[in-house]
């Protein structure tokens, strides 16, 4: 059943990378908690202790705004296929923007996504496991193009538009920090 661990390893590793979808959690100290689903082949592993994945440009901006106030965050994957496992990493993070030197540093680990408007990086500083039995067996067809698709329709300056009037504030009035 659910195991703790301090840090990430080799085979906890192996099942993060081979997931198509994660979930992001974060919450200021006053207003509405975020759960996020991500995809994209958006996140990476940069050691047993840290991780960073690339935010990209979407109808709101929760979890920089909420970083911004209180930076704890939890990441979830679960396996849809094949044996069942849920692992969560609960940690510190950070949102780097185009604008930063960090998102500069850490940008070339993605593939080419138009659109992205941060990058996040944790520092984790607990792993846990769970049994996963609950969660429904499916299979994957394919990523779906469309956010990338639409970011790239944009533009950059139709694009850095709808940053600053959708993703300046979060849906509590919070600063994301996207306007530098």
């Amino acid at each position: 059943m659910g195991q703790q661990y301090s840090s990430l390893n080799a085979k906890l590793t192996t099942f993060i990378e081979d997931q198509k979808v994660f979930f992001v959690g974060t919450a200021a100290a006053k207003g509405r908690v975020s759960v996020s689903p991500k995809g994209m082949d958006t996140f990476r592993v940069l050691s047993p202790d840290s991780a960073v994945w690339l935010n990209i440009t979407g109808s709101g901006n929760e979890t920089a705004a909420h970083l911004l106030q209180l930076p704890r965050m939890t990441i979830m994957f679960c396996s849809f296929e094949g044996k069942p496992n849920i692992l969560r990493l609960y940690g510190q993070a950070t949102a780097y923007h185009p604008r930063d030197d960090q998102y500069r540093k850490y940008i070339s680990l993605f593939p080419k996504i138009e659109g992205g408007r941060q990058i996040i990086e944790m520092k984790i500083d607990l792993v846990t496991t769970a049994c996963g039995f609950g969660v429904p067996l499916m299979d994957f067809r394919k990523e779906r193009a469309d956010l990338a698709d639409w970011a790239e329709k944009q533009g950059p300056e139709k694009l850095e538009r709808y940053k600053q009037e959708k993703n300046a504030r979060s849906i509590d009035g919070f600063e994301t920090g996207i306007d530098g």
